[in-house]
């Protein structure tokens, strides 16, 4: 084991033993919804730097795995989506945050009529040596999967995701990306990469190493400002600005023209005709926006048409289209 994932592994063991509001990035996002109480403890050890629950993946008592277990608010929100024994699978190589974690789980039920610990199953394990069988699972899911790995590892983690994933499975990620380029200095400081600040890549890099792995189709959900990494307080000479990012991706096959990614891109066509048919699968009705991936998108502006709207990409994109 590489001395970095010691380190993470200490100030994780830290944060179970004394809770630290934000330790790192921003809190993850709460969903509020009906009979849904976030026990307080939870709240403190909210770690996450987004949130990898999405209602519209969560359906039909899906099979869950969360990588990284935390306070346990994730899997809570979870197993409201899948209520059945075992439904929800949480990995974590700290048995502190493990223990501490089973205790936030009673006092969930204590806090909702709804919830049964037995929903979840909590294991000992890590990210690069998954304990869960192949092609098991509907929904995996891991904050900051890229910050905390340097390559390697980060490969063997995104094929382990990719092993246990059922065949158009869904991995949810959510991580800190940065266009400008981090130093070498800063990448290597083994206590800022656990607190998923200075393993930031750029988001095409992340999306590439996505897609290296076999994902077919990417889903760029949302990207957020939140956090600096400025001179007075950090060995930089420039400002870096840190996004978050919310990204699924489908275990589906790749085309032979390449992954389909979906970074927010819409097409409207306003031409005199009542539709506009590329004859390629893509279909655009007058005055209909419709969302379409990248690569549709530069295949519809090589037409060279001045009847047809392309934006650009919003980083936001909420499922429907084409691709």
């Amino acid at each position: 084991m590489g001395n970095y994932l010691v380190t993470v592994k200490d100030v994780y063991k830290q944060a179970a033993v004394n809770p630290e509001k934000g330790l790192c990035c921003t809190t993850t996002p709460i969903w509020q919804l009906p009979e849904l109480i976030i026990p307080k403890k939870m709240l403190e050890m909210n770690y996450g730097c987004g949130s990898t629950v999405n209602p519209r993946d969560l359906v039909n008592n899906p099979k869950i795995l969360y990588v990284g277990v935390g306070g346990g608010m994730e899997l809570l929100q979870f197993s409201y989506f899948s209520r059945n024994k075992n439904s929800v699978i949480g990995i974590d190589p700290v048995e502190e945050m493990l223990a501490v974690c089973e205790e936030n789980l009673v006092s969930a039920e204590q806090e909702n009529k709804w919830f049964n610990p037995e929903f979840i199953d909590l294991k000992y394990g890590d990210a690069l040596n998954l304990p869960v069988e192949d092609e098991s699972i509907d929904v995996a899911a891991q904050n900051c999967l890229f910050n905390i790995f340097h390559d390697n590892e980060l490969e063997i983690a995104l094929n382990e995701m990719y092993r246990v994933l059922k065949p158009h499975g869904r991995l949810s990620l959510s991580d800190p990306v940065s266009e400008s380029p981090m130093p070498e200095n800063l990448k290597n400081d083994e206590t800022l990469r656990a607190l998923c600040l200075s393993g930031a890549i750029p988001l095409q890099d992340y999306i590439n190493r996505i897609t290296s792995v076999g994902f077919g189709t990417i889903e760029i959900r949302a990207k957020r400002p939140y956090r600096i990494l400025d001179p007075l307080n950090y060995e930089t000479n420039k400002n870096i600005l840190i996004e978050s990012v919310e990204i699924c991706a489908i275990k589906d096959p790749i085309p032979k023209d390449g992954p389909c990614v979906f970074t927010g891109k819409t097409a409207i066509y306003f031409g005199k005709e009542d539709s506009f048919d590329d004859k390629d699968g893509h279909l655009l009705i007058k005055n209909q926006p419709l969302s379409i991936c990248d690569k549709t998108a530069g295949a519809i502006k090589k037409l060279g048409r001045n009847d047809i709207f392309i934006s650009e990409s919003t980083y936001f994109y909420d499922g429907g289209g084409c691709c």
